[in-house]
């Protein structure tokens, strides 16, 4: 597969002729034509959603990391951080190098450019975080090379990227899109929670506040590589072969053994309401929400183990409303699965 044109006026493919990848496009891009509707919806969401790091008050935050926060819980904390900074140092290139440059069709290019913003912009908000609250910055950012654990899953991941960004294929493309869809919506997901545990327990607000908007984020880019896959199901069914959807379930087995090593070490089953058997169910809880989403049977079966983390996330329900801070009322866009 050759990385599209980025210009091509002798392309006389038509609408209804554009496919997600391996497509022959004009180069121009049109928002009053789409095919892919639910591209043009996400823009609309994303768009809605904008937000600065500056707007979430960490001041309090400062407080309760250096007064309030058990030592397990101040590792855990600067844990999670180095491992979402990886991520999306990860997410903001591969975006742009990896998986943009093969996508043909104009409305899906424009979402993905539009994440990587955004990919950036939660880097942002990281390093406000970790220059803010945080003892030792540049050991955070550097935490790979002195932890095990850390480096063992960012160097899966990065490979992973690398052995789907070589020769590509429309095999590996569909894989890639997948391996995007378990980065946006499994290897995050101990981190958020790991910070929501501290809210809960009434520490590290400001912190609990920039992840609602960071996961509000992942969820809009896990709806697109989910609208991909699903789209890319309709036009090339012959991809989905048994061979490829075995290699997607030992795709989701690794990666949810991964987040499952990673969430019990950062919280050494220290953390209320947040236990070793809790991660291992809500990690299988969450693949299984992910493979029905793209038409696969689910794995293990698992029920919700933590609802509260979902109220947590919450932006509209005003019941649900744990924290002060004046972005909690801004008009934002909300997200509803049913659209999509």
């Amino acid at each position: 597969m050759k990385r599209k044109k980025i210009y091509n006026p002798s392309s006389n493919e038509s609408l209804t002729d554009r496919k997600i990848f391996s497509g022959n496009p004009h180069g121009i891009l049109n928002f009053t034509k789409a095919k892919y509707q639910w591209a043009l919806k996400l823009w609309d969401l994303m768009e809605a959603n904008t937000w600065f790091p500056r707007e979430v008050d960490t001041t309090d935050d400062v407080r309760d990391y250096n007064f309030n926060l058990t030592p397990a819980e101040k590792r855990m904390y600067d844990l999670v951080w180095s491992q979402l900074i990886s991520m999306d140092s990860f997410q903001t290139n591969n975006l742009a190098d990896n998986i943009n440059p093969y996508i043909t069709a104009p409305e899906i290019n424009a979402i993905l450019a539009r994440q990587a913003y955004e990919e950036a912009n939660h880097s942002k908000s990281y390093a406000v975080m970790v220059e803010a609250i945080c003892d030792n910055t540049d050991m955070i950012y550097e935490m790979e090379k002195y932890d095990e654990v850390l480096r063992e899953k960012n160097d899966y991941i990065s490979s992973v990227y690398e052995e789907l960004a070589g020769d590509v294929s429309d095999e590996k493309l569909l894989l890639a899109m997948v391996a995007n869809q378990i980065l946006e919506g499994i290897y995050f997901y101990s981190g958020f929670t790991s910070i929501y545990a501290l809210a809960r327990a009434g520490k590290m607000l400001g912190s609990a506040q920039m992840i609602r908007f960071i996961q509000r984020d992942e969820i809009t880019h896990l709806l697109i590589f989910q609208n991909m896959i699903n789209s890319v199901r309709k036009e090339r069914p012959d991809l989905f072969s048994e061979k490829i959807i075995e290699k997607i379930y030992d795709m989701f087995e690794k990666a949810g053994e991964l987040e499952i090593k990673w969430g019990k070490y950062i919280t050494q089953n220290q953390i209320m309401g947040f236990t070793d058997d809790i991660i291992t169910t809500y990690i299988h809880y969450l693949i299984d929400q992910r493979l029905t989403a793209i038409g696969l049977k689910a794995k293990y079966g698992a029920s919700h183990p933590i609802k509260w983390v979902d109220d947590f996330s919450k932006f509209n329900d005003q019941r649900s409303n744990f924290f002060e801070s004046k972005v909690t009322n801004y008009s934002k866009g909300s997200l509803s699965f049913d659209d999509f």
